[in-house]
C-alpha cells in the first residue's frame, strides 16, 4: 500500500448545533457537497458505551467459527445476525471483501406494521450483556442521526424536522465489522470501492488507517483520518437520489494495511441510517431547476430500493 494523501475533510462539533444551528448546518452541508463526507466530534454517543461495544464486538468475533455460523440466516440478505467472511462483494467488483460482520436492527414491538419487512434481531448467547449494550448503542446512534438529519434539512432549506416522519421506525442497521489479519498475498481488499445505500452513515472506528474516499475533483484516493473518538459521516445513495445529487454519495473503500499491520484485526461500527420501508424517495422540488433537471422522475420506496441494491452486492440471490 502506497502512502495516500489525506482528504481535507473538516472536523465539526455537533455541540455547535445548539449554539448556532444555521452555522453548523452550513458547515455540514458544505463538507458534504465537497467530499460527500464530514467528520463530527462531540456527537453525544457516550465514550463508556462505545468502549463496552468495542469489547463486545471483539468477543463476538473471537467466538468459534461454527458458533458464529449458527447465527447466519441463509437467504436472509444479511439483514440480521452474522454474515461470514468473504460473503459481500462491492457492486461491479471481481473479488469478495475480506470481512465478516454482524447486523443489529431496530427492536419493534410485536405486531408492528413493518415487522414483515424488518426482521427481528438475532441475539447471541454470548458474550454476556451483548443485547443490552447494542440496544443502547443503537438508540444513541439514532439520536445523533436525528440531529444530523435536522442540520441537513436546514441546509436544504427544509423544515428542521422534515426527516422526522421519514425515519420514524426506520430500517436502520448497526453493523459490527471485523476485518481479520490478512496474508501479504491476499486477493482483494478489506472493502472494495462502493457507495452506501442508505440516507447517511455514521461510522465509529475509522482511526485505524484504511478508509479512503475517491475525490471527485482530482480523481485521487484520499485517506480519511479522523481524530480519536470522532465520527465519520457520509452521504448514502438514498440521500443523493432524494437531493438530485446536490449532496453526493462518494465512492469509498477500506484498503489493506501496510505489511507491519497485516497481522492485526481491524474493527469498525457503521450505523446505516435508513428511512422507514414505505418512505417514498422522491426528488426534492428545491433541488430541481432548468440547469439541474430531475435525474429520477420515477420515485421508489425505500424498501424496494434497498432490495435492488442488496441483490447487486450479493447479499440477496434472485
Amino acid at each position: 500500500m502506497t502512502d495516500t494523501r489525506s482528504a481535507e475533510v473538516p472536523t465539526l462539533s455537533l455541540a455547535d448545533q445548539d449554539r448556532d444551528p444555521e452555522g453548523f448546518a452550513a458547515a455540514l452541508g458544505t463538507s458534504f457537497e465537497r467530499f460527500g463526507f464530514a467528520i463530527v466530534a462531540d456527537h453525544g454517543v457516550p465514550a463508556e458505551l462505545i468502549d463496552r461495544a468495542w469489547a463486545q464486538t471483539k468477543a463476538l468475533f473471537d467466538l468459534p467459527e461454527e458458533e458464529k455460523r449458527g447465527y447466519h440466516v441463509p437467504g436472509g440478505g444479511g439483514a440480521r445476525g452474522y454474515t461470514p467472511f468473504k460473503t459481500e462483494i462491492a457492486k461491479d467488483a471481481k473479488v469478495v471483501d475480506l470481512k465478516e460482520f454482524w447486523h443489529v436492527g431496530r427492536e419493534l414491538p410485536e405486531g408492528h406494521p413493518y415487522a414483515d419487512r424488518m426482521p427481528a434481531n438475532i441475539w447471541p448467547d454470548r458474550p454476556e450483556g451483548f443485547r443490552a449494550d447494542f440496544v443502547e448503542l443503537f438508540s444513541a446512534f439514532d439520536r445523533a442521526g436525528d440531529r444530523l438529519l435536522s442540520a441537513i434539512a436546514r441546509h436544504l432549506k427544509l423544515d428542521p424536522h422534515w426527516f422526522d416522519s421519514a425515519v420514524k421506525d426506520g430500517n436502520s442497521v448497526l453493523r459490527l465489522l471485523h476485518y481479520p489479519p490478512i496474508p501479504a498475498d491476499a486477493e482483494g481488499v478489506r472493502a472494495g470501492a462502493h457507495e452506501d445505500i442508505n440516507l447517511i452513515t455514521l461510522l465509529l472506528g475509522a482511526e485505524e488507517a484504511g478508509l479512503e474516499l475517491l475525490d471527485r475533483d482530482s480523481g485521487e484516493w484520499l485517506a480519511i483520518r479522523p481524530p480519536e473518538g470522532a465520527m465519520v459521516v457520509n452521504v448514502g445513495d438514498m440521500l443523493q437520489r432524494l437531493t438530485n445529487h446536490v449532496l453526493p454519495s462518494t465512492t469509498h473503500r477500506v484498503v489493506n494495511p501496510p505489511v507491519e499491520r497485516r497481522g492485526f484485526s481491524r474493527y469498525s461500527m457503521p450505523f446505516f441510517l435508513h428511512p422507514a420501508p414505505d418512505f417514498l424517495i422522491k426528488t426534492l422540488p428545491g433541488t430541481i431547476s432548468e440547469g439541474h433537471p430531475d435525474r429520477y422522475p420515477e420515485p421508489i420506496t425505500a424498501h424496494d430500493y434497498l432490495f435492488e441494491r442488496l441483490v447487486e452486492i450479493g447479499l440477496i440471490k434472485k
